[in-house]
């Protein structure tokens, strides 16, 4: 969504004072297995190498346990630079067993003790990001999911920062994006309590009249969750940050490094292959890119701000978007593309690049 409205602008913190704010904290994120999960932890390992430890919630996927998926994942090529230079590192990540979609977040007793008594600060960075996903799993990954961390956070003895990742896209209907809180469109808890209660034929009949013009089930359960955050204030020191469309790295921790076909990403893929030889939009219309580097550092920024921000009953709000001060159209991406296949065309394609 593009308003004209200038981006906003983090103070100058230079790397170093972040690093020291981190030093010696011990960090709680959902979603770290995820694509912006992975440079969050990289990032804080490699640049805050004085942090306490970061706690992982990691739950059993496709028969893998979370231990091993754990092991997995610090041999990912993203922490490639954190192994070489700073292995011992690694350690600080600490396994939580568990999964956002569980009451309590499926969590033993002595981990829920462990996080209660030693986590300072948190990242919710899990989500569904799907655009056609049902509204049942929608709300119970989206705002059950984050009721289930409030719930959990608000019990965090030590706590100075909870940071919740929205996206910009949580108020289409509007025509100004302002940094500041939006009802939803309808109470979060009833919702969340309703949809628990209707059986999926019943709630395929009043999804369209829940969502009220909104384009998806993402960006109503994203206004929900908004709100159900707000409703914390005053309970915990609350950051929302509200990325736009969040794409490969610009430059960390390499260049160009991406995970899976969503978004944009996919786009260029299909329409390099030759699969992809339309895009129905307006060329005129601006595309918001954000990437996931230069994301995943100003969310690492507002941690830091909110941990010294004495207004701990208001929520701070940031928007991360780059169309107001760095403006592209879709005409002008796909041109780009165009251009980019000429020189570096796929190894395979299907039929040679063209299309609208």
């Amino acid at each position: 969504m593009d308003d004209g409205r200038t981006m906003t602008m983090l103070p100058e913190l230079a790397s170093s004072s972040i690093a020291e704010s981190y030093a010696g904290r011990s960090i709680f994120i959902t979603g770290a297995t995820g694509f912006m999960g992975k440079i969050m932890v990289e990032k804080l390992l490699r640049e805050c190498g004085d942090i306490r430890c970061i706690y992982l919630l990691i739950r059993a996927k496709k028969g893998i346990d979370p231990a091993q998926r754990k092991e997995e994942y610090v041999k990912n090529i993203v922490f490639d630079q954190v192994r070489e230079k700073y292995g011992d590192r690694l350690e600080k990540i600490r396994l939580i067993r568990g999964d956002i979609l569980s009451e309590e977040l499926g969590l033993s007793e002595d981990d829920r003790r462990e996080l209660v008594d030693n986590v300072e600060m948190v990242f919710h960075c899990a989500a569904n990001v799907r655009f056609d996903q049902h509204i049942r799993q929608a709300v119970d990954i989206n705002l059950n999911g984050t009721i289930r961390v409030l719930s959990l956070a608000e019990k965090m003895r030590k706590l100075v920062s909870f940071v919740h990742v929205s996206t910009s896209y949580c108020q289409c209907n509007e025509a100004v994006l302002e940094e500041k809180h939006y009802p939803a469109p309808q109470n979060p808890e009833g919702i969340s309590k309703m949809v628990g209660l209707l059986d999926d034929d019943i709630l395929d009949l009043i999804t369209p009249r829940l969502l009220n013009n909104l384009p998806n089930t993402y960006a109503y359960t994203k206004a929900l969750t908004e709100d159900m955050v707000y409703q914390y204030r005053g309970k915990l020191p609350i950051a929302i940050a509200r990325p736009s469309i969040v794409t490969a790295a610009m430059k960390e921790p390499l260049p160009g490094w991406g995970e899976g076909t969503n978004g944009p990403t996919g786009l260029l893929i299909g329409a390099g292959r030759g699969v992809i030889r339309s895009m129905h939009c307006n060329g005129e219309y601006l595309a918001d890119f954000m990437p996931v580097d230069i994301t995943m550092n100003a969310i690492i920024a507002i941690g830091t701000e909110r941990m010294n921000d004495p207004r701990k009953d208001e929520v701070m709000y940031y928007n991360l978007a780059s169309s107001a001060e760095n403006p592209i159209s879709w005409g002008e991406v796909l041109e780009m593309g165009r251009s980019v296949l000429n020189d570096n065309p796929f190894c395979f394609a299907l039929w040679y690049p063209d299309g609208s």
